[in-house]
């Protein structure tokens, strides 16, 4: 099925703008309907209260920052409606206050795929540390993470796969079928791939392939064997080495006093990812 429904976090952020290229563009090409959501964070003021030392009136402050985020707010919309005009995508504009990963988490599970920013761990603001993995693990739905440094012009042309044989790399590449289909070079990589039955099978890659080739798609498979090397980096590198704008990646994580806490692949890739990442878990 084709993505019909696009969801974008957008902010303040210098990042911001990216996002809005990346999730127009994705919008034109699968002629989906694009909802932008901006979120009037209101554990904003608790949190600013809380490094002041409690020293401002949190009345004050709430309305305050309030004020600011509505500001902004106008301004984002108003870049969005002209963008979307423009590129002749339907697009709609979400106003939300609330908690911020609450509120994106509630809307990404209407939505085929929720686009939002990879934390800037210099710039992030107050109160959004983990929110890819609030989201991942909060809304249900695929999500395509877009990095906090460089430009990308489009994203989904030339798509690498990390593939493990897990549940979690399976619905990843079946949240990834879209973008599979409108690629120009697809390639499936499997990095120190374990064979047998409760691995890869004897040939790694070689399943999934056959399985995208039912659906018309052809891929490449490749391996990539060297155990000194995180699994992470080798993704990254073959990123880097096929000029991909795209990684697919299933996200693991386990729970903990109901908390999800993110696997180590995951948690690589979110704070060194150089291409848009697409996860689900």
């Amino acid at each position: 099925m084709p993505y019909r429904d696009l969801l974008v976090h957008l902010d303040a952020s210098a990042q911001s703008a990216q996002r809005l290229h990346l999730a127009v563009d994705l919008a034109r090409r699968h002629d989906a309907h694009l909802a932008a959501i901006f979120v009037v964070d209101m554990a904003l003021p608790m949190v600013a209260m809380a490094d002041a030392g409690g020293g401002a009136a949190l009345g004050g402050l709430m309305e305050e920052m309030r004020a600011a985020a509505l500001e902004d707010a106008r301004r984002i919309e108003a870049t969005f409606r002209e963008r979307a005009t423009r590129e002749g995508v339907s697009g709609e504009w979400r106003l939300a206050e609330g908690m911020l990963r609450e509120e994106i988490a509630l809307h990404a599970r209407y939505a085929d795929l929720a686009i939002i920013g990879q934390e800037d761990p210099e710039t992030a603001a107050p109160g959004t540390t983990g929110l890819v993995g609030d989201v991942l693990f909060g809304a249900g739905r695929p999500v395509l993470v877009v990095p906090y440094a460089g430009h990308y012009a489009s994203v989904g042309t030339r798509v690498l796969v990390g593939w493990n044989a897990s549940r979690e790399a399976a619905r990843a590449v079946n949240d990834a079928l879209p973008m599979i289909a409108g690629a120009t070079t697809t390639c499936i990589l499997a990095a120190n791939p374990e064979k047998g039955i409760a691995g890869h099978g004897e040939e790694p890659g070689a399943d999934i392939a056959l399985h995208l080739a039912r659906h018309g798609l052809a891929v490449t498979v490749e391996h990539r064997v060297a155990p000194d090397i995180p699994d992470s980096d080798l993704l990254l590198n073959h990123a880097s080495d096929m000029s991909a704008d795209l990684l697919v990646v299933g996200a693991y994580g386990h729970s903990r006093l109901r908390e999800f806490v993110l696997g180590g692949v995951t948690r690589t890739l979110l704070r060194q990812m150089t291409v848009p990442v697409l996860m689900s878990h």
